[in-house]
């Protein structure tokens, strides 16, 4: 029974070619664009663009001055971060032994939660060097991010990876798969970077927009980027349960009853949990004529 629904899933679902889709956008001899580097670019700018407008309103941790330095280590932390994150967190015996590989970001390999940690470390350092109050840079950014990871998880849909676990749904989608026999379309999938995209982006944002302009939570710092890391951790670790582990992974994910990316956001809940609770009592007025933010 179970052979003859996975046929007729098989049957039904789209075909990934159909979609007409190539991760990349057009070559030049050996130069080649792909949408992966436009997800990024148009994360980063699209972000700094947002966060210009979240500095005009009342109360904001730093001037101009600062996010145009502040787009430059958060890029940084976000290249660096992810990538070091996917060898330690994903595929560190790979690298262990091919370690030049690691310098290959063009075959792809990056991790949101290390791009998290080197984003973080670009803050603190520039808050640090400039006197500003790092926790409510954070709230700030955090507003920013779901623009990058809604580009990004439509990135890795047109890349054909990071897909979901074989399904019958009706939009099921079959990828490409590689096998000793080259390329053949792959069972039925859940398209997860897809629902990932509509959670980590459109909806995480659309929560984040609601405190930020509806709500006092910039003025509690901690509580938005709280926010962040909390919805985040809940949305993704939701997904994994429908979502392949990374193949260098299976067995890691067989034997502890999670995958990894499930592991390394259980921190990323209780964290957020604990910004959220604590957001109160660290809460901040604005001066009425400084146009800053000081401890009330």
């Amino acid at each position: 029974m179970s052979v003859l629904v996975s046929t007729i899933a098989a049957s039904t679902a789209i075909a990934f070619p159909d979609l007409g889709l190539k991760p990349t956008v057009f070559e030049i001899g050996w130069f080649q664009l792909r949408w992966y580097s436009i997800a990024y670019l148009a994360g980063i700018f699209v972000g700094y663009w947002y966060l210009l407008k979240l500095l005009k309103q009342p109360g904001a941790p730093m001037a101009r001055r600062h996010a145009d330095d502040l787009v430059f280590y958060a890029a940084l932390g976000i290249i660096l971060g992810g990538r070091l994150g996917y060898v330690l967190f994903y595929n560190l015996p790979f690298y262990l032994a091919h370690p030049l590989d690691i310098l290959k970001l063009w075959d792809g390999g990056m991790s949101f939660h290390g791009g998290v940690i080197g984003t973080s470390v670009g803050i603190l350092y520039l808050a640090r060097k400039e006197g500003l109050p790092w926790l409510r840079i954070h709230d700030y950014v955090a507003c920013c991010v779901p623009f990058g990871l809604f580009f990004g998880r439509l990135a890795n849909f047109v890349n054909q990876e990071l897909w979901g676990a074989p399904t019958n749904v009706p939009w099921a989608v079959r990828f490409e798969e590689m096998t000793v026999y080259g390329k053949v379309l792959g069972p039925a999938r859940h398209p997860s970077q897809l629902y990932e995209a509509g959670l980590e982006g459109l909806v995480l944002f659309a929560i984040l927009w609601f405190m930020f302009w509806r709500t006092k939570s910039r003025y509690e710092p901690g509580k938005l980027v709280g926010a962040f890391i909390l919805f985040y951790g809940i949305f993704r670790f939701g997904i994994e349960f429908i979502r392949e582990p990374d193949t260098q992974l299976a067995g890691f994910a067989q034997a502890t009853g999670l995958h990894m990316g499930q592991w390394l956001t259980l921190p990323m809940i209780l964290g957020g949990l604990y910004l959220i609770m604590t957001a109160r009592k660290r809460r901040e007025r604005v001066e009425p004529t400084a146009g800053t933010a000081s401890v009330a």
